[in-house]
């Protein structure tokens, strides 16, 4: 009885104007023990005189498994590493298209290969790379946040004056809670520390002036600014990656509406006003929260808090921690609307969105403080 002829497999290389064409022909198996070898198709290639494009033709080609998709696939990295391409479109659709399918999955590098792979002023000039092209990214957004508000102010902008409104009602009413309870315990804790010191020297009495000031001209701008950008610089950037992995934005796109004008602009407008209301809120209760110290450890009156108040802290001190709360607002606003826009087509990139515009929004709030501070100090306002 004859016995069955093993499954065999063929490559052959024809050359043309610089194409070089890789027949691949018979049955292409897993249990074959002989198969066509990769490095001897290489070295024919580079020993075919100069190539400028691989092409692989089906000849004779019958059935197949993996093993032929592992030597295309081997193929392709080679290709890739001397720059040449590779085209499949002549081969079986399932094979092209599995063979894409692997390409658009790459392996997944592991920190150990990352370190070892690069050396310490690569991974600091990727940092540098990587923060002058965030900081361009942020300027462009800022600009077409700019020319939106122009557009809007000409009344050639399409507005969404309904988020608008909801925008203000969610940064605003919905907000006094939180904030409330952050700066009752922020002036609560001022004034408990201001306490321990200054009562070693008799001076208990001046806890007020110390909560007072500290309240208007920073905490009460710094703690709203640092709640809002939690609370609702990540629901920005939510909201608008949401729409974005929907293709909302892509229909807003297609129907000649700026996101820009219809997204972006109602949010960072209502946060700009909502922000000096809810300081001037924060700053007020702060001082109250102080006051419960004053009152219950210092054992002072409530006429003399009041009137130790008002003496210490002057309208310039509000007007200060005001019109940094209306920074602090434009920064939580555009922060979030720019992750939000810059998010990817995924669930997961969402998550990281949000996540990254409080990062971001906390980092700037803290910077542009520093900032706001030399400048009044310059200026000695």
């Amino acid at each position: 009885m004859q016995a069955a002829q093993e499954p065999t497999a063929s490559v052959k290389i024809t050359r043309e104007n610089g194409v070089a064409k890789v027949l691949v022909g018979g049955v292409w198996s897993l249990r074959a023990k002989r198969r066509p070898n990769l490095n001897q198709l290489i070295r024919e290639l580079e020993s075919s005189g100069e190539v400028h494009q691989v092409r692989c033709v089906p000849e004779h080609l019958g059935h197949w498994d993996s093993s032929l998709l592992v030597f295309l696939s081997d193929l392709d990295i080679w290709c890739q590493s001397r720059h040449l391409p590779l085209e499949l479109e002549e081969l079986p659709e399932g094979v092209s298209s599995l063979i894409e399918l692997a390409k658009a999955v790459p392996e997944q590098e592991t920190g150990r290969g990352r370190l070892h792979k690069h050396s310490f002023f690569y991974v600091l000039g990727q940092w540098a790379i990587d923060g002058s092209t965030g900081l361009e990214a942020a300027a462009r957004f800022v600009g077409e946040c700019v020319l939106s508000f122009g557009r809007i102010f000409s009344r050639n902008g399409k507005v969404d004056w309904r988020l608008f409104w909801l925008t203000l009602q969610e940064c605003g009413i919905q907000a006094l809670p939180i904030v409330g309870l952050i700066s009752f315990l922020t002036g609560l804790i001022l004034a408990f520390v201001a306490s321990i010191q200054l009562r070693q020297f008799g001076a208990g009495i001046y806890v007020a002036n110390l909560v007072a000031v500290a309240m208007a001209r920073e905490m009460g701008a710094i703690m709203t600014g640092i709640i809002m950008a939690g609370r609702t610089g990540a629901a920005f950037a939510a909201q608008i990656g949401s729409m974005k992995v929907s293709e909302e934005i892509d229909a807003l796109d297609t129907l000649a509406i700026s996101p820009m004008d219809f997204l972006v602009s109602p949010r960072v407008a209502a946060l700009f006003l909502m922000m000096p209301l809810l300081c001037l809120y924060s700053i007020l209760i702060g001082i109250a929260g102080g006051a419960v110290v004053g009152l219950g450890v210092l054992n002072i009156s409530l006429e003399q808090y009041w009137n130790q108040t008002l003496g210490s802290m002057g309208l310039s001190d509000i007007l200060t921690g005001v019109g940094k709360s209306a920074v602090f607002g434009v920064v939580v606003a555009l922060t979030g609307c720019q992750r939000g826009m810059k998010c990817e087509n995924n669930a997961a990139a969402v998550g990281n969105a949000a996540t990254s515009a409080v990062v971001l929004a906390i980092t700037w709030i803290v910077a542009s403080d520093a900032m706001i501070d030399v400048l009044l100090e310059v200026l000695k306002l």
